[in-house]
């Protein structure tokens, strides 16, 4: 379904991505793990429009994707940014709304927000800015789910999150993918991520450096050293 062939990003001298290839299939969900600094949000953003590769191309269902960020959205592919950049002021189905801006039926999105976040529907006409952290995340996740993706990407969607919180986000990424959309996870919280996802890379430098089931990365000896702390099994 998303197809990346040696995609190249770099920030002046320092390459952000460095040649990366993988694919991520209809109905799978693929998590990319790594330390802080090692690309994964650049490479996200590449996919989405939002920083524009050097070099490099980005295939959905074996088509080139568009240039323009709206149009990749129109094509399939919907972001969920780090650090989760909702509209403060609207409140949370105007968020909704705003995410469904390419689709004539925002009603039915709404409604299956609704359905998976139960949170969001009492809290719909509460400004965004006023929620909890989880709860912001929950809707940044909603709202990119109403543009109707085959492909959702997700950015460190545990970042600033509760840990009880944490499990409920991981549930609902796993509801989603089962529900038929492939999920493109980066996530700092590898034994999270490798907990949910069918396969798994690891970014060190803007290179993929390792692939793996999520289950043999989560066994395998130096991730558990680098990522997992060091202890096997925990």
């Amino acid at each position: 379904m998303l197809k990346v062939e040696n995609l190249c990003f770099a920030y002046g001298k320092i390459r952000a991505v460095n040649g990366v290839s993988f694919e991520l299939k209809k109905g799978e969900l693929l998590a990319i793990i790594g330390a802080n600094g090692a690309g994964k949000s650049s490479l996200m953003k590449c996919i989405a429009g939002v920083l524009k590769a050097q070099s490099g191309d980005i295939y959905l269902n074996n088509k080139k994707i568009p240039s323009s960020t709206h149009k990749i959205v129109r094509s399939g592919i919907a972001l969920v940014p780090e650090g989760r950049w909702i509209f403060p002021n609207l409140t949370v189905e105007e968020n909704l709304f705003m995410g469904g801006y390419i689709v004539k039926d925002r009603k039915a999105g709404i409604n299956r927000s609704y359905r998976m976040f139960p949170r969001l529907e009492e809290r719909k006409t509460q400004r965004a800015g006023t929620l909890s952290g989880g709860e912001q995340q929950m809707l940044a996740i909603a709202r990119g789910l109403m543009s109707n993706p085959q492909v959702l990407l997700l950015d460190e969607p545990s970042l600033g999150i509760a840990p009880l919180i944490v499990n409920d986000i991981m549930s609902i990424i796993k509801e989603i993918n089962e529900e038929g959309v492939s999920v493109l996870l980066v996530e700092q919280n590898a034994r999270k991520a490798l907990g949910i996802a069918h396969y798994a890379c690891v970014l060190e430098r803007g290179s993929i450096v390792k692939t793996g089931t999520g289950r043999e990365l989560a066994q395998d000896e130096s991730i558990i050293a680098a990522y997992l702390g060091g202890v096997k099994g925990k």
